[in-house]
Formats: C-alpha cells, structure tokens, sequence
C-alpha cells in the first residue's frame, strides 16, 4: 500500500496558504445574508407587515417563518453579513492579508459612514430607497455595524 503524497497548499505571494474553504465559507455568509434581505424586502415584507396588494387582498406568504420574524430579518442578513466579512479578515484568506486588508478596510469604513451619510441626507425621503425604508434609525446601527467590522480588518493590517 502506498502512502499520500503530501497535500499541495495554495500558497501566495505573500507567502501564506491560503484556506479555500475559509473563503469559501466567508463568500458563502456575505452571499447568504444579501439573499436573506433580498428575499424577505421582496417576497415576504408585505405578507410580515400586512400590506394589502393592488387588488386589496391581503398579501400571499409563501414563507411563513420569515413572516414571522419582521423586522428581525434585517438583523439575521446583516450578521450573516457582518460575520462573512470577519470571517474573511484573516491570514488565510486573500482579504486578510496584503494589499486585501486595506481593500476590506476601506469598503467596510466607506460604505458604513456613506450609509449614515445617504440616511441624514434624504431624512424624510427614505421611502425612495430600497431597505432603508423599512430601517429608519436602525440605518444608524447598520452603518456603525460596516464601520466595526472595518476595525477589524484594520487590526490585520501590517
């Protein structure tokens, strides 16, 4: 019987093996969160917060446990978010490590401080943008949220 070679890691330039399966999973969080909001906005919203369709009937809810959970589906997809970008700040994945820290680093601060910023800017006008219609002040949260997760990158860098 023959042994097993030895398994070839993916190594970078950097000089660090890369986990295909840490950024797979990381991928596959942020991915599963987007799909959770999209899913719940768009399907299960007006069948949660009892909004009558065009006819007046009231709205068809194909999945009732999301109905249930309101609101609460936002919190769900932005932690599966949130936690799909933590997850991905580390060594093993491209985004950890290199150039990728700073890249994670930025996006999470840029786009958390331009959602609190959209949110004071439009105030009033919030029915106009998708989510963040249904968030109002939780938008705050939403944005402090990208901003501590850039912090956790921004531990990564070197």
């Amino acid at each position: 019987m023959s042994k097993r070679g030895p398994r070839n890691p993916v190594i970078s330039n950097s000089g660090y093996v890369t986990s295909i399966p840490r950024c797979a999973i990381a991928l596959g969080l942020v991915i599963l969160g987007i799909a959770w909001i999209v899913v719940y906005y768009a399907v299960e919203r007006h069948a949660a917060l009892g909004i009558l369709d065009s006819h007046g009937k009231k709205a068809s809810d194909p999945i009732p446990f999301m109905a249930d959970l309101k609101r609460w589906n936002y919190l769900i997809g932005f932690l599966l978010i949130f936690a799909g970008m933590i997850f991905a700040a580390d060594k093993k994945t491209p985004l950890g490590r290199g150039q990728g820290v700073v890249v994670g680093m930025l996006f999470s601060f840029l786009f958390g401080l331009a959602r609190v910023v959209v949110y004071y800017f439009l105030g009033d006008n919030l029915y106009k943008v998708w989510v963040m219609n249904d968030l109002n002040q939780l938008n705050l949260l939403v944005g402090v949220g990208f901003m501590a997760v850039g912090f956790s990158y921004a531990t990564k860098w070197e």
